[in-house]
């Protein structure tokens, strides 16, 4: 088929591409994507739910107290409207039958207390709300009944109406 005499051309330079060629950018017409991806927002929910569920048992108002435990008691939800009023053991000894307290302390919220400023902080928490709000005593249960019969006292003798006093469910088995 081919001859001695015919000679193949040679190849053709391959096209240089010119760098500063301008380039024309042609917006696609078609398919615009108008669906939300929900993946990662359903993720973040989900880590944010699980953080609340985990902490949410470990806040406390007031400072940490050892309540004493009954059977039967109403139970109320938090509503963060109380004023919490804690009585804490500070310093005792093991006796013959049970622990005593050597004294007591007692806070507003979680603000340190005296005798003689209960019924201030009282009252001055009172006002940060509505007006209306309920006082809950909480009293560690190795304290003597005096001790928080005096601070329920000085919190009458403030002018609040009522008072309820903190307990620890008792869960039978």
């Amino acid at each position: 088929m081919s001859t001695q005499g015919e000679s193949t051309p040679p190849p053709r330079p391959k096209k240089k591409k010119k760098i500063h060629e301008r380039r024309h950018l042609k917006v696609k017409s078609g398919s615009i994507r108008s669906d939300i991806n929900v993946t990662p927002l359903v993720d973040v929910v989900l880590v944010l739910l699980i953080i609340f569920m985990v902490v949410t048992p470990m806040i406390t108002r007031g400072m940490p107290v050892e309540q004493p435990l009954t059977q039967y008691h109403d139970k109320k939800s938090d509503s963060g409207e109380q004023v919490v009023v804690s009585v804490t053991c500070d310093g005792g000894k093991m006796g013959a039958i049970h622990w005593e307290c050597a004294s007591s302390r007692v806070f507003v919220s979680s603000e340190r207390a005296t005798d003689e400023n209960i019924g201030e902080l009282v009252v001055k928490e009172m006002r940060k709300g509505n007006g209306n709000r309920e006082i809950h005593v909480k009293a560690d249960k190795r304290l003597n009944y005096s001790a928080v019969r005096a601070v329920m006292q000085k919190i009458h003798e403030a002018g609040v109406p009522s008072v309820a006093l903190g307990s620890e469910e008792l869960k039978q088995e």
